[in-house]
């Protein structure tokens, strides 16, 4: 103990000598915590150390042993451990004890109230571990669920009553430290873990005998460890959510969509939120939209892309037509494109499906067709309003699309977006809506072609080491620049063990040339329109991808997965 006692001494000074305000280390259950935040330590090689010095086992990576899960659980129940950080391992049988004892993994060996919390809940001696605080905090949110204190707490014995899942304010406030044990809390906890990991949706799906939440991280999907019995809280669950966004709780058979408002600490989140009714009850699917600032630095385009980008929004009229499928970042686009055009001297009009996020200075018009504000209706009010640009969400059929046409053959930019699985294709998907090929030839200024690529983690990515053969998957026959790098198997702990850590966008974009104008109102094949394009400098969004696999931000296999290559096409 003294041994520990001087480490955590010197791990205090030398933390003194950084700037940090020094606690007293007879506040001892503080002290490892405030130490391990200041940044200045290895966490592992202190706790470890610190191990050592007071002869308590270390564990490098806690995990409870799964056959012992049921009474690990009872034992320590989850509000003792999420409270006080303590993971229950296993059971050890000794010679000569009625009863076993209980192996628990700590980050801070000196809480005492921890551990006093631990003898009134156990009967059984314990033996204390020290584990690292981050695979610790990782390991029990994973064995009890997210929320299962919150969660054991109501079930414990509190009703659940209408006014508890009414708004406790209209702001939808979410407050780290609201102690408060009900739905709300549970629910908020949900959507504070959402953002902490980055997630862009959140997926609350009832199943037969369980209620699984999923995140969208990254672009995958990922499932949550949650409580047992966790079924009993459905209903209440779903109502809370429904409340937030306004919408009936009464109705369950009809899908739904709303909006909620969330505030957390200084930071504004918009949530859009979409109800399906299903055999097992009502799937709902949260997407997370952050206030972002749009600007052109944020898309992270190439100098010669930038350049032709740049180009397209100096453009009095056209129609600039943003092509790929569902969850490509096409929105993204669109924002940024609009927030680079909006100054005081244009007036910019959108209708969009929904308004996703607010445009300070742009009258943006959200579609509904219960009252026939569709698409191609509100485009021909906002016609009649002045616009310099119009925006509109989703060219879904042939009407909306002649309507933008004539908008920008009389002196708008319009810009929009396709469902198309590349540039080209969207030059086929007009003609094949029912729109004349000469009206496309003329109209419309360039397809701006995106996807959405994972980005390597780069604290753990490892040197790829037969790069050629990597390249050559992706028909690359061209010479090697930079270094390849693909991500490590298991990853690390900044990436959560993908591997992978954020997205990034790989694009294509074809202008319409006279040239390849002439092409198209000739009805010509798409390769030729293709060989054309080749000719006019088009660059697919295969080759974009490789100089990213090139600059070492994304890995062969993730190009991979997102194109096709002109001669698979």
């Amino acid at each position: 103990m003294k041994n520990a006692r001087q480490l955590v001494v010197q791990c205090m000074e030398a933390a003194g000598a950084h700037g940090m305000a020094l606690p007293s280390v007879t506040a001892s259950s503080s002290v490892v915590n405030t130490l391990l935040d200041s940044g200045h330590l290895d966490e592992e090689a202190f706790l470890s150390n610190l191990a050592t010095g007071l002869q308590l086992p270390w564990v490098a990576a806690p995990a409870p042993d799964s056959a012992d899960a049921p009474e690990l659980k009872r034992i320590i129940p989850a509000r003792v451990a999420l409270k006080h950080r303590l993971l229950p391992l296993s059971l050890i049988e000794e010679d000569g004890r009625a009863h076993k004892k209980v192996a628990v993994a700590t980050c801070d060996p000196f809480d005492l109230i921890a551990r006093q919390a631990v003898a009134r809940e156990v009967d059984s001696p314990v033996r204390w571990c020290v584990a690292p605080r981050k695979r610790l905090l990782t390991a029990l949110r994973d064995f009890y669920g997210v929320g299962a204190d919150v969660f054991e707490e109501i079930l414990k014995g509190r009703e659940v009553d209408a006014d508890e899942l009414d708004q406790r304010d209209e702001a939808n406030v979410i407050d780290a430290d609201d102690e408060e044990a009900t739905v709300v809390k549970f629910v908020n906890q949900i959507i504070r873990e959402a953002l902490e990991q980055h997630a862009t949706d959140i997926h609350v799906e009832p199943m037969e005998d369980t209620l699984r939440l999923r995140y969208r991280i990254d672009g995958r999907l990922r499932e949550l460890p949650v409580p047992e019995n966790i079924k009993a809280l459905q209903q209440s669950v779903l109502a809370r959510l429904k409340v937030m966004a306004k919408l009936d709780i009464a109705e369950r058979r009809l899908p739904q969509d709303g909006r909620i408002n969330l505030q957390i600490g200084s930071q504004f989140i918009d949530v859009r939120v979409a109800t399906i009714p299903s055999v097992e009850g009502e799937s709902i699917s949260l997407r997370l939209l952050g206030q972002e600032k749009f600007t052109l630095d944020r898309l992270r385009l190439e100098a010669d892309l930038r350049r032709e980008v740049e180009l397209l929004l100096k453009k009095p009229n056209g129609i600039v037509l943003i092509t790929g499928p569902t969850g490509s970042g096409k929105s993204t686009s669109l924002y940024t494109f609009l927030s680079q055009l909006n100054t005081e001297h244009r007036r910019i009009v959108t209708i969009e499906d929904p308004v996703e996020h607010k445009l300070p200075g742009v009258v943006q018009i959200a579609v509904k067709p219960e009252i026939n504000l569709t698409f191609a209706a509100g485009l021909r009010s906002i016609l009649r309003g002045d616009p310099n640009v119009v925006m509109v969400g989703e060219m879904r059929d042939v009407e909306t699309a002649e309507i933008a046409i004539r908008a920008a053959l009389t002196g708008h930019l319009v810009f929009s977006t396709l469902h198309t699985n590349d540039a080209l294709g969207g030059i086929t998907r007009l003609i094949d809506m029912g729109v004349e090929p000469f009206l496309v030839a003329s109209s419309v200024r360039a397809f701006f072609a995106q996807r959405l690529v994972r980005t390597l983690c780069l604290s753990c990515r490892e040197v790829e080491q037969h790069p050629e053969d990597k390249l050559r998957e992706l028909k690359h026959t061209g010479p090697v620049t930079g270094t390849i790098y693909h991500a490590r198997e298991g990853g690390c702990e900044q990436c959560r063990h993908t591997g992978y850590k954020g997205r990034m966008s790989i694009y294509e974009l074809i202008r319409i040339t006279p040239a390849l104008g002439e092409l198209i109102t000739h009805r010509s094949s798409q390769a030729n329109l293709l060989q054309q394009a080749l000719k006019d400098g088009y660059r697919p969004m295969r080759e974009y991808g490789i100089r990213k696999v090139m600059q070492g931000l994304t890995s062969v296999e993730e190009v991979l997965a997102v194109t096709v290559a002109e001669s698979e096409a």
